[in-house]
């Protein structure tokens, strides 16, 4: 394991900027907000909020995919990195095909989805577009040689975004329980954008824990190569159950790719949302939020402040605990109509926040 450790004088200048400019304009942060994000300057330190970015092999993103790192003053004079503005202030969340059992729980685990990155670009609107099947976005489809799964094809499912897209979208983002490929030499991918349209599309199916079992419940019963345009294949697919795991996952993935419609790139500062991966495992090690630098990068493009994002976030995952219903009523909700959101998985980063709030507040 190699551990990627910058120095603290590195750290500051790629947060606060040489320039005078940028740096008065760090200096209008309150000395509360500044002194949460100078505590990235010394990660892996005993209480430390952030922690250096740990690399596990060479299948881990940073040594397979090497990339210039983006500096705050880097992403900030960017003229290609996209703000969202008063005539384009919307993401756009598009649903692809099942996401569970038709009804209370498809469209509660999608809503959670839409709170989670309400609260997460706190300060813009996320709003679900209908759902629409398989059949609808005319996409080309195949079996996967390897899971003998159905997958579908990225390139296509863009250009069915790119035609749907809201004119007052800042983004819009296509989500799946169906694997996904980019091009047939491709095994697959979680997902594919296009920044400068300000789209993108990914799959949560991975996710499951069960994906690469051999008894995986998605797989074809019978290893057919169905004919395309035939989207009958797709009735009554297997969408996974949603846990607490497949929750926490689905909503870094989100976050991660919309994060990236801002023009931030993958961080290779710190451990942090934004940083790449090339598997399961290697996205579990991420956190659920932005590392200091990564969170100035959507800050300045948004205008939140800080401590309020960080209390909708919070909200976001205690809001089932404090609403728990009455007896009666949950005799009434007992025909599964009421949903308790699965919030165990998140509960390190609840008490994250929480300790940052402490610093923001004084408490």
């Amino acid at each position: 394991m190699k551990v990627i450790q910058h120095s603290a004088q590195t750290l500051q200048t790629a947060l606060v900027s040489d320039h005078q400019g940028l740096a008065k304009v760090y200096r209008e942060y309150t000395k509360e907000e500044r002194c949460l994000l100078e505590e990235g300057f010394h990660p892996g330190e005993p209480g430390s909020l952030f922690q250096p970015i740990t690399v596990h092999s060479d299948s881990d993103w940073i040594p397979a995919h090497p990339e210039e790192p983006q500096d705050f003053e880097s992403f900030y004079r960017d003229p290609y990195r996209k703000t969202p503005n008063a005539s384009h202030n919307t993401i756009y969340i598009q649903t692809i095909g099942s996401f569970g059992e038709a009804g209370v729980q498809t469209d509660q685990y999608v809503e959670w989805l839409r709170q989670y990155s309400q609260a997460f670009f706190y300060g813009l609107s996320v709003k679900l577009l209908p759902a629409v099947t398989v059949a609808e976005t005319g996409c080309s489809f195949r079996v996967n040689s390897n899971t003998h799964n159905l997958q579908i094809l990225t390139g296509d499912l863009l250009r069915f975004l790119g035609n749907k897209k809201p004119k007052d979208a800042f983004c819009i983002v296509g989500i799946t329980m169906i694997d996904l490929y980019p091009k047939d030499s491709w095994n697959f991918v979680f997902g594919q954008a296009s920044l400068s349209m300000g789209m993108g599309v990914f799959s949560f199916a991975r996710y499951d824990d069960s994906f690469y079992s051999r008894d995986y419940a998605e797989r074809l019963r019978k290893r057919l190569q169905p004919k395309q345009g035939d989207y009958s294949v797709f009735d009554g697919y297997y969408t996974p159950p949603i846990s607490s795991t497949l929750l926490l996952r689905s909503c870094k993935t989100m976050t991660h790719e919309i994060g990236h419609m801002f023009g931030i790139r993958h961080c290779q500062w710190l451990n942090c949302i934004m940083q790449g991966s090339n598997h399961l495992e290697e996205s579990d090690r991420r956190p659920l939020d932005f590392c200091p630098i990564c969170l100035r990068k959507l800050q300045v493009s948004v205008g939140f402040k800080i401590g309020e994002r960080y209390k909708a976030l919070l909200h976001w995952m205690e809001e089932d605990q404090r609403q728990t219903p009455r007896a009666e009523e949950a005799v009434a909700h007992q025909s599964a109509l009421y949903l308790p959101k699965p919030t165990g998985a998140f509960h390190a980063s609840k008490l994250w926040l929480c300790r940052c709030l402490d610093i923001l507040e004084k408490r």
